[in-house]
């Protein structure tokens, strides 16, 4: 009987202590924040492209590259601003005016909003260089959505530009911020830096 008595104490301790170790289990457990790789960021130079071929120059980043876009071959001056680094290309896609303005914005509009389904926002940013008769819309698209950064650029006569950022990854805001940050001031730099190089759309 003593025997059987001093299994049954130790019986129950063991459930005592299983009982405790469970209920204390919450103080214990935190869950970790997701992280993300660094990215090394390159420092920031830029050159001039000019090809020869097309109606416009700008800065474009040492980092980056400017091909013909592959898929478009009878485009000649439609161009990827490819971001080998970071797996993103800035597609550039370019039309001479023919009393059509209207639907070339139009068109670039509608390209902007149908990341609205994804987007937590959209903001336009209107773009006016009356000295060198740029004039423009930049869409910045807030969210998790497959192009973050879209523009168009217009001497509102003859040329019209229109880009668009891309990376070739799933869409995740929070992973690629540095990087979006990073190449939005390339981008800008782009727009304040773009000009038309025929004399018709350099005239005050």
């Amino acid at each position: 009987m003593k025997v059987v008595g001093k299994n049954y104490f130790y019986l129950l301790l063991f459930f005592c202590a299983l009982f405790f170790s469970c209920a204390n289990d919450d103080d214990y457990y935190a869950p970790k924040p997701k992280g993300y790789y660094r990215i090394e960021l390159p420092e920031k130079k830029y050159q001039r492209f000019d090809n020869g071929t097309c109606p416009f120059s700008f800065d474009v980043p040492t980092y980056a590259r400017v091909v013909p876009d592959p898929l478009h071959k009878d485009e000649t001056c439609w161009l990827d601003v490819e971001y080998p680094k970071f797996s993103g290309i800035l597609y550039l896609s370019y039309k001479a005016i023919n009393n059509n303005l209207g639907q070339y914005i139009e068109d670039s509009r509608t390209l902007a909003v149908k990341h609205s389904v994804k987007a937590s926002g959209i903001e336009e940013q209107m773009i006016q260089k009356d000295s060198s008769r740029v004039y423009g819309i930049l869409y910045n698209i807030e969210g998790n959505t497959a192009s973050s950064l879209q523009f168009h650029l217009t001497d509102s006569t003859n040329h019209f530009l229109r880009a668009s950022l891309y990376f070739n990854c799933k869409p995740n805001k929070d992973s690629l911020e540095p990087v979006l940050n990073f190449i939005t001031k390339d981008v800008t730099r782009m727009i304040e830096s773009f000009k038309w190089k025929d004399e018709v759309s350099t005239k005050k």
